[in-house]
């Protein structure tokens, strides 16, 4: 089993920056593939960013440029900075973990972008 603790959400306002961190333990060996994705108000869970153990990395369109995931192999952590961020970028947020094929899901952090 692996756990996921995520933080680092909150309220920011149009064209400020968050970054949420996300804390792996457990049976964390082999973790592949550590990633966020994010859940609007009323819509489906959607991809923003992934990052495999060798550093690949992988954005959703609407995030290029704006957003970076990072991952600390060492720390069992993955970070993700989000800048100039918007309104539409409201969700909530969750980490997700792959080992062995299966999957792992945080329990979510919540991002307000609001005036």
């Amino acid at each position: 089993q692996v756990q996921l603790v995520e933080n680092g959400g909150g309220l920011v306002q149009p064209g400020g920056s968050l970054r949420l961190s996300c804390a792996a333990s457990g049976s964390i060996d082999n973790i592949y593939y550590m990633g966020w994705y994010r859940q609007p108000p009323g819509k489906n869970r959607e991809l923003v960013a992934t990052i495999t153990s060798a550093g690949s990395t992988n954005y959703a369109d609407s995030v290029k440029g704006r957003f970076t995931i990072s991952r600390d192999n060492a720390k069992n952590t993955v970070h993700l900075q989000m800048n100039s961020l918007k309104p539409d970028d409201t969700a909530v947020y969750y980490c997700k973990a792959v080992r062995s094929q299966v999957p792992y899901w945080g329990q979510g952090t919540q991002v307000t972008v609001s005036s």
